[in-house]
């Protein structure tokens, strides 16, 4: 399965599981909502930083549909390549090794927005 193909997946399922919960009329799924809502408001941290710290758990986490989401809320937020790379990076600093796999996953989904890595290399020294 391409990488397109199953961040498509990932989508359509997380959509559908979304429409059922809501379906249910759920009082914690509604109060789950509401907490993510106000988790990712701008506030003090603007939501762009927010869904930036988001990303770095999810690496560490290995959870992809939640790294394909923030990444997708991230871009859409105005970071930029080089800023979601950074917190991927510190995803895999704290998660070590197995972390590097989750970073491999991100790296995909960033380039279905059609940021290719190779063209963004990092050309400072840490």
């Amino acid at each position: 399965m391409s990488e397109e193909t199953k961040l498509a997946e990932l989508t359509r399922r997380r959509k559908e599981a979304h429409a059922q919960l809501l379906a249910t009329g759920s009082k914690v799924y509604e109060g789950f909502l509401a907490m993510e809502r106000a988790a990712f408001a701008d506030g003090t941290l603007p939501k762009k930083y927010k869904e930036l710290i988001a990303i770095g758990i999810s690496v560490v986490k290995n959870c992809e549909s939640c790294m394909q989401w923030h990444i997708e809320q991230a871009s859409a937020s105005g970071a930029s390549f080089d800023e979601i790379f950074q917190a991927i990076e510190v995803g895999i600093e704290m998660g070590g090794g197995p972390a590097t796999v989750s970073a491999r996953f991100a790296m995909a989904v960033m380039e279905t927005l059609g940021w290719n890595s190779t063209e963004h290399r990092a050309t400072k020294d840490l």
